[in-house]
């Protein structure tokens, strides 16, 4: 989860680098960008709205103020479009905007996450995603498939089961086609490379059914 988040701050920073000023968290969770970045960038945080009301009382209770340069946008990704409530809040339909979508395409039907990718895909040049998925069972090793089925049944016993995932070179069609121009994808031994090589304690990702990636328009 921490690389997964070092990651898209990264590709946050490469798109701030080329001019935009649009950030949308979507499926933001606790994450704290918000309240600790002073890059200027419009903030948008994208989540549940009961998972939101948790989160606002949260801040309430620890005494964080909300950023004027951040909005809450509440959104059911099942029933809901995005870029309505977006444009509602504030979202500029005609600039470029960064996307981080960490820890929720897994949870929702295929429907839900090409709908929103194509609606990244609509938005203008210069426009990007960071995202993680998880890999289809046929990308699996054995040892993988079985170690990842447990994990499945736990969260399915929360509510919350898996429901999409993908082959890697699927997801590379799959976005080309939808529009996008430039598409990075890292497997758990290329984020260790990139993030944990040096490390003097060891810490890594390890051997993981989980990958990040990210899409520019």
């Amino acid at each position: 989860m921490v690389a997964r988040s070092r990651y898209a701050e990264d590709q946050l920073e490469r798109a701030v680098d080329r001019g935009v000023r649009q950030y949308v968290l979507l499926g933001a969770g606790l994450d704290t960008y918000a309240y600790r970045s002073r890059s200027g960038v419009r903030v948008f945080e994208v989540d549940h709205p009961a998972t939101q009301t948790w989160k606002r009382s949260s801040l309430e209770r620890s005494g964080i103020e909300i950023p004027e340069s951040m909005v809450f946008v509440p959104v059911d990704f099942e029933h809901v479009a995005i870029e309505e409530q977006l444009a509602a809040k504030g979202f500029n339909l005609n600039q470029p905007a960064f996307f981080s979508w960490l820890g929720v395409n897994m949870y929702l039907t295929m429907d839900a996450v090409l709908a929103t990718f194509r609606f990244i895909a609509s938005c203008p040049m210069g426009s990007g995603v960071a995202f993680d998925y998880t890999l289809a069972r046929s990308a699996m090793s054995p040892l993988m498939r079985a170690r990842q089925g447990l994990i499945a049944m736990m969260v399915a016993r929360l509510g919350e089961p898996f429901k999409s995932s993908f082959v890697p070179a699927d997801l590379a069609r799959l976005l080309r086609e939808l529009g996008f121009r430039e598409f990075e994808d890292l497997s758990s031994a290329e984020i260790d490379r990139r993030y944990f090589e040096h490390r003097a304690d060891g810490l890594k990702v390890g051997k993981v059914w989980g990958r990040v990636a990210s899409a520019w328009v």
